[in-house]
């Protein structure tokens, strides 16, 4: 299939003379997950994860992506001519040292110029110039191969009140416009689904687990202009704009709006911009290129945010630890999967009022599978749990009050003392970044080696970020915050932690082909004494669930980190517990018991 797809597309490129063409995983928006109509990497790929690049020629097809997804890469690009290029490894090209080095003179190179970003258009667009060579970006190949592609989503939009959003959509377009005051620019262009639906108080179902509406909006002194599908464009949400000085156009006509501008300089991010966008504005029009002020405006949670979300994790708390308890009492007694577990857990999550939805498709892997760090079972990889090894569940939910992300790894039944040894290096890193403090100013940079030092103390590493920011009902992954060891290309992990930001803190094992182990939880970032010093800050854990102490060694922990662990096990028994009854809450008091 992959194969006559490839062909299909080859036979596109001749008719236009392409010698490249381009497929990211990227909507109109540089979204970080897409709706099913914007999946073309994964149509001409059969590559599913959420993140990747395809470059394919006329005689060679190539995959990029990053070490989340190595594992489940090789497996679903097996038998295809499509080639793996491990992102980050030693000796492989980035995308675009590829294409440089591929591209002959006089060639062109073709992508669709709405999903690609500004800036990555730009780079692409030099390197062509070195090569006296064209650029073929008005058309969008795949579409003329994908017959029965879905059609582009447009789902209903929810407004948000006071009591969930804290701030109203009149003083926050207030705040956006004295920064674009501040920087001289008399218009501000957002294309951030995750931006506008929080600028505006709104919330949609366009993407799978992220609540956003499929828009991009123009923002000036005196008007604010949302460019939105008309069907979905209600008398309740017409009123609600109305009032808030909001005016409506037609999702396409944005292109076209952007060509007739006629102001001096406009704020936009050419990170998120796309490409086609970034080339209508005039020329004699002033790009301020920056990240949009809502970034982090919306990352700096207020009371009422934070407030809510605490509730949001009890609810959580209680779903996960009545799962908890059920999964170590059935199983090898009655039939489990990966699948009928994970619906199981969103089931008990289900339940729990003002649940929306899942802030992202669980990952639910057993033994070797919890190696592949975003494994999502199918019907083809679903396998049975036995009573025996690990078991590694991701997963979270949309609340009203707040979105929630948490990984547990769960003993099963008789594991070796090489995965208790390895689940307690997990459980000490947590802990160790979970409880430090730290002047203001510092960064997820900094940080990320506290977390990482009892692994490089033992020469391992994991090949992923230790933490990112958490959306308010939104991208369950949102910048700028995030701990990280290295500055890494388009992320922010140099941005200043901010007393009300919300960011994960999961490290994690894995060994591929025996088992996976990460120990995930969010840390709200909080303002400690301030003396002759400077500001210190520390982080408030709002995750209240136990970590499998079936799997913990005491004597590999230090005094102080066995002293963490129970406090935080006090924590979450004194949060939960009242929600539980009987047996559940009996097993509750067992599982945060003292070490």
């Amino acid at each position: 299939m992959i194969q006559e797809r490839l062909a299909a597309l080859r036979e596109e490129m001749k008719k236009r003379n392409i010698a490249i063409y381009v497929v990211p995983t990227a909507d109109f928006h540089e979204s970080e997950y897409v709706g099913s109509y914007f999946k073309a990497r994964k149509f001409i790929t059969g590559f599913t994860g959420s993140a990747g690049t395809a470059v394919i020629t006329l005689t060679e097809a190539g995959l990029w992506t990053d070490g989340r997804y190595f594992v489940q890469a090789e497996k679903q690009l097996e038998g295809t001519s499509v080639t793996l290029y491990k992102m980050g490894m030693e000796g492989v090209p980035k995308v675009n040292e590829y294409i440089e080095n591929t591209l002959a003179e006089g060639e062109c190179l073709g992508f669709d110029g709405r999903v690609v970003n500004g800036g990555w258009g730009k780079e692409l667009e030099e390197i062509v110039a070195k090569k006296h060579g064209s650029l073929y970006v008005d058309e969008d190949l795949i579409d003329l191969i994908w017959k029965d592609r879905p059609a582009m989503s447009a789902e209903p939009v929810r407004i948000l009140d006071m009591a969930y959003t804290g701030k109203s959509t009149k003083e926050k377009l207030a705040d956006v416009r004295a920064v674009m005051k501040e920087k001289g620019a008399q218009l501000h262009l957002m294309s951030s689904l995750y931006d506008i639906a929080w600028l505006l108080n709104v919330r949609g179902n366009d993407i799978s687990y992220v609540p956003v509406v499929l828009s991009f909006l123009a923002l000036s002194e005196d008007s604010c202009t949302w460019f939105v599908q008309e069907q979905i464009v209600t008398e309740e949400l017409k009123a609600y704009l109305t009032e808030n000085g909001i005016t409506t156009q037609p999702y396409e006509s944005f292109y076209d709006y952007v060509k007739n501008i006629h102001v001096d300089k406009v704020l936009m991010n050419k990170q998120v911009a796309n490409y086609r966008i970034c080339n209508n504005i005039p020329a004699s029009v002033e790009v301020l290129d920056e990240k949009d002020p809502t970034e982090r405006m919306k990352a700096i949670k207020n009371e009422t945010e934070v407030r809510n979300t605490r509730n949001a994790h009890v609810k959580d708390a209680v779903a996960m630890c009545r799962f908890m308890y059920w999964l170590k009492k059935n199983v090898g007694k009655i039939p489990m999967t990966e699948i009928s577990v994970s619906d199981y857990l969103e089931q008990l999550r289900a339940e729990q009022e003002g649940f929306l939805d899942l802030s992202f498709d669980t990952i639910c892997g057993y033994a070797d599978h919890g190696a592949i760090v975003h494994y999502s079972a199918t019907p083809e990889s679903d396998v049975p749990l036995k009573p025996e090894g690990l078991l590694l569940v991701d997963s979270g939910g949309h609340y009203l009050e707040g979105t929630t992300d948490i990984t547990r790894t769960f003993v099963l039944g008789p594991i070796t003392d090489e995965m208790k040894a390895d689940f307690t290096r997990v459980c000490r890193s947590n802990m160790n970044l979970a409880n430090v403090r730290f002047l203001h100013g510092c960064t997820g940079i900094n940080l990320d080696v506290i977390a990482r030092e009892p692994f490089w103390e033992a020469n391992l590493d994991y090949n992923h970020g230790t933490g990112h920011g958490v959306g308010y009902i939104l991208n369950v992954h949102e910048g700028p915050n995030a701990f990280r060891w290295q500055k890494s290309a388009g992320r922010s992990e140099d941005s200043v932690l901010e007393e009300g930001m919300i960011t994960t803190d999961e490290p994690g094992i894995y060994i591929e082909g025996k088992y996976g182990i990460r120990l995930e939880n969010e840390l709200l970032c909080c303002k400690g004494e301030k003396n002759e010093y400077g500001q210190f800050m520390y982080f408030e854990n709002i995750t209240y669930v136990p970590f499998d102490l079936d799997a913990i060694d005491p004597e590999q922990m230090t005094s102080v980190e066995r002293s963490r662990l129970n406090e935080y096990h006090a924590k979450v028994y004194e949060v939960v517990s009242p929600y539980l009854e009987g047996e559940e809450k009996a097993w509750l008091k067992e599982a945060t018991r003292a070490i």
